[in-house]
């Protein structure tokens, strides 16, 4: 029992109370977003659409998705956390809602994409208002049980939208929404503003000029570690896009795919609270490229896979490659931002992930037609290219890191 505690204490110890509401918030809000996994099937089996317009429509919520993280991350910034939050939690509850009971085609593509930006908005303003609160000795902590509750909400929500979507997609929509709902009474209950106001001499200091999302657009540093992470998300978009064209071109059922996605799932549940205690003692970026290589290992061993032994032993190697990868790769962009910046950096961070999802297949479905297996030789050397890159990208990182604590720092010193 001793033993367990002191673990537990090592994990998630320390960590203040409004982080634990933002995590409860986050976990909810997850746990509760499955409607949209299954909006092409709803398209084509409820509402007699083309799976052509089906596509169009799933494809109108993922720009909608891009556009609400950059509007979540300025006004984040601006309102402040606890406003944006809120905002894009009850206007998603209400779209989700409008969409349970809407018709017309038309309609439906439009309310998808309005929920693509309500659904995307709050990312920026968690992250910063996790950053906000958590001392920097307990932020990688605090990451890795973000990650965690990320994870466990997303295995939670898809065992419920196939229930929820056998006995009605009015059902799925609107317990969606409910959810959602839930995690803003959460919110607005329990979690104050984080964002305090500063004057914003802390980035000018740094980048040189008066501050605004040019600035994160602008900062060569923090591109290329998201030109990396962008690196990393197309090899981790790999298991929902393209692997599952290649274990079907290998004879293998669907089941066989369940399978091996739920492995990964149930590693990241089981095994994610380990992480931190096993990385702190190394530098972020040489935990990065480990981890990024051995999701490259992963991914390239797929090329004399072909049976599903060798996929489900392949998924352990790159799952456990994205579990050490997710707290220092969510700490460092946290650390490149200077303070009065926080979310909007954020935002620039997670447009990573759609524009990974549409990479992912586009290219990747060339890839796999025209080069065959070979398809995962590409993909495991741009694992190893990110990984090169973050050992070579780690030092600039570093000495960004510290002007940026030691600029920030001068206005206390000067009060002194």
């Amino acid at each position: 029992m001793r033993g367990l505690r002191r673990w537990w204490d090592d994990t998630a110890g320390g960590l203040p109370a409004t982080f634990w509401y933002l995590w409860s918030g986050l976990l909810i809000n997850r746990a509760g977003a499955f409607a949209l996994l299954f909006l092409s099937l709803y398209l084509t089996a409820a509402r007699g659409a083309p799976p052509s317009l089906a596509g169009l429509v799933v494809g109108a919520y993922g720009i909608g998705g891009a556009a609400g993280t950059l509007l979540g991350g300025v006004l984040a910034d601006r309102w402040g956390r606890r406003a944006t939050l809120l905002a894009a939690h009850l206007a998603a509850a209400g779209l989700m809602a409008a969409l349970a009971f809407s018709t017309h085609l038309a309609v439906i593509a439009a309310l998808a994409t309005l929920v693509g930006v309500a659904h995307s908005m709050p990312s920026p303003a968690f992250v910063a208002a996790i950053v906000d609160v958590v001392p920097e000795a307990r932020r990688s902590r605090a990451f890795n049980l973000q990650f965690w509750a990320f994870n466990l909400g997303m295995a939670v929500a898809s065992l419920l939208a196939g229930i929820l979507a056998e006995a009605s997609f009015t059902a799925l929509f609107l317990v969606d929404a409910g959810a959602t709902l839930a995690a803003a009474v959460v919110i607005a209950l329990k979690v104050p503003e984080t964002l305090t106001r500063r004057p914003a001499l802390t980035p000018r200091a740094v980048v040189g000029r008066r501050p605004g999302l040019h600035t994160a657009l602008t900062d060569r540093t923090f591109l290329v570690f998201v030109g990396l992470t962008f690196l990393l998300a197309v090899l981790t978009m790999q298991t929902s896009t393209i692997m599952p064209l290649a274990m079907r071109e290998d004879g293998l059922r669907p089941s066989a795919y369940g399978l091996v996605v739920a492995l990964g799932g149930a590693l990241i549940v089981a095994g994610q609270l380990f992480v931190p205690r096993l990385i702190e003692p190394y530098r972020k970026s040489s935990v990065l490229a480990v981890s990024t290589g051995l999701m490259a290992l992963g991914f390239g061993a797929l090329t004399v896979a072909d049976g599903l032994p060798l996929y489900l032993g392949a998924a352990v190697v790159w799952t456990v490659g994205q579990m050490l990868a997710a707290p220092p790769n969510a700490q460092i962009n946290a650390d490149l931002a200077p303070p009065d910046l926080r979310a909007r950096y954020q935002s620039v961070f997670y447009l990573t992930f759609p524009a990974a999802s549409f990479v992912a297949p586009a290219l990747g479905g060339l890839s796999l037609e025209h080069l065959g297996e070979r398809h995962w030789l590409v993909v495991g050397a741009l694992g190893l290219l990110a990984a090169a890159g973050h050992l070579l990208a780690g030092p600039r990182r570093e000495r960004r890191v510290a002007a940026l604590r030691a600029a920030a720092a001068k206005p206390v010193e000067s009060v002194r």
